[in-house]
This record gives structure tokens, sequence and C-alpha cells, in this order.
């Protein structure tokens, strides 16, 4: 296990923790927004793989939108053994996605009752005990407060769940979603409710695409107040935290 203070939780990203004080604080949870193609899920994926394979952090990874085989495949991409994790309890993916489009699933975890959030918790919190798992990664928070279609419940069912997943000592990722051009979808009710907000950005600049990362809220924490220029390298996500999108 790496050194580190026990305040924080180290992401492991590349670059990233530089930026934030050197990493999340403990137990908090963090609102990950973005829009397509900005990294968003490797972010996640990224930070649950460093936690279970350099500090000695076991997660869990909550799929709402994307079945868990694609997710592994996709990791696989860049090195990330996940099965290896899962078969040593270091890693579980609970498959929140399957039963919601009728689809049967193979996976360990996964909830056959209708998809509400009386029933993600109780997943949670038994993966939680099973693996002992101190992060966790909701990918995504969207199509959660999609399915409860009431602004009223939406802020607090996602209060809830953010309760929870800090009495259950998980420092924890709710990845939302971001229209282009509409800054202001995905930060909706999740970032009041959160104790940060982290953006990925994926804008055409000329006739490229730049991706970039802006720690935008950080309750409890010193942060950079720039926007940083990422990387999607074979390895993951790279954040060059001497650099700046925008300056002068």
């Amino acid at each position: 296990m790496e050194p580190g203070n026990s305040d924080r939780v180290p992401t492991g990203i590349d670059g990233f923790d530089d930026i934030c004080g050197g990493g999340l604080m403990r137990d908090n949870t963090y609102l990950l927004a973005g829009t397509a193609g900005c990294g968003k899920t490797l972010f996640g994926l990224q930070f649950l793989y460093n936690g279970a394979t350099r500090f000695q952090e076991p997660g869990i990874f909550l799929a709402t939108e994307e079945r868990p085989v694609r997710i592994r495949r996709n990791a696989a991409k860049f090195g990330f053994n996940f099965e290896a994790l899962e078969n040593e309890n270091k890693i579980a993916f609970i498959d929140a996605s399957s039963t919601k489009i009728g689809m049967p699933s193979v996976e360990k975890y996964v909830d056959i009752r209708r998809f509400d959030m009386d029933n993600v918790i109780d997943q949670l919190v038994a993966v939680q005990e099973d693996i002992g798992a101190t992060r966790c990664v909701v990918d995504s928070s969207t199509s959660i407060s999609y399915m409860l279609n009431d602004p009223g419940k939406v802020r607090v069912e996602m209060l809830r769940l953010g309760s929870t997943m800090e009495v259950l000592g998980l420092t924890s990722i709710l990845i939302g979603e971001m229209v282009p051009g509409d800054p202001t979808r995905g930060f909706y009710v999740e970032s009041f409710l959160t104790d940060g907000v982290i953006v990925l950005y994926n804008e055409r600049v000329k006739s490229v695409r730049l991706r970039s990362v802006e720690v935008y809220k950080m309750r409890g924490s010193e942060h950079s107040n720039k926007i940083h220029p990422v990387e999607i390298t074979p390895r993951g996500l790279l954040i060059h935290p001497h650099e700046e999108v925008y300056g002068e």
C-alpha cells in the first residue's frame, strides 16, 4: 500500500491528485459530470482499479446504464484486468442495467427486482459487507434521476443514496451526464447534494476535440481553479496539472 494522508483517498490518476490536494476527501461523495466522450467512465474505472491494486481499497461499480460485461471489455483495452480483481473479492460489479432492459444476467451481483432506490441501497449494503469496499462508482446518477422522474423525489433519494454511502464508509463518485451547449444539465440536484463536483470537457477547438478537467467544487479541500488538459492514453487518463487550457 502506498503511503498517504488518511483523510485523503488518492485516485492514482496521473496528475489529477496534484490539482486537488492529494486526492478526494475520505467518505465523501462527488459528482463527476461531463459530455459524451470526455472519459467519465474511464475516470471511475481508474479510481476503482488503482484503489484495489495500489491502495488496498476494494471497490464497487454500480452499473445502471451499460452491462458489466461491456464495461470489463472496454477496461481491458487499457490494461485493467477487473475479472482477476473480482476473483480476489477486491472489486464487485452490481448489474442494475440488465433487469431494467429485460435482459438476463450472469453477474454475481444482480438484482432481479424492480429498479428503485430501495433495491439499489440494499445491494450496496450487501456488497459492501461482502467485500469490505471503501470506494464506489455509480454510472450513472443521471439514469437514476430519469427513472425517478420527479424533481422532489430525485432530491430526497439522491440525498439518501449519498448518506448511505457515507455511513458505509464509501468514498464515492456519481457519474452525471451533461448535454453539449447546456452546462446546467448534469449539475442539477447532485451538484448541491454532493461534497464536490469534477467536470470533464470534450470541446471542439477549431478542427480538433480538446479534453480537459475542472475541479468545480471540493468541500473541505483546496483545489486548482484552473481548467487542465486531459489525454486518453493506452494506460488511461492523464491530466497535465501544470498546464491550463485557457492560460495567457
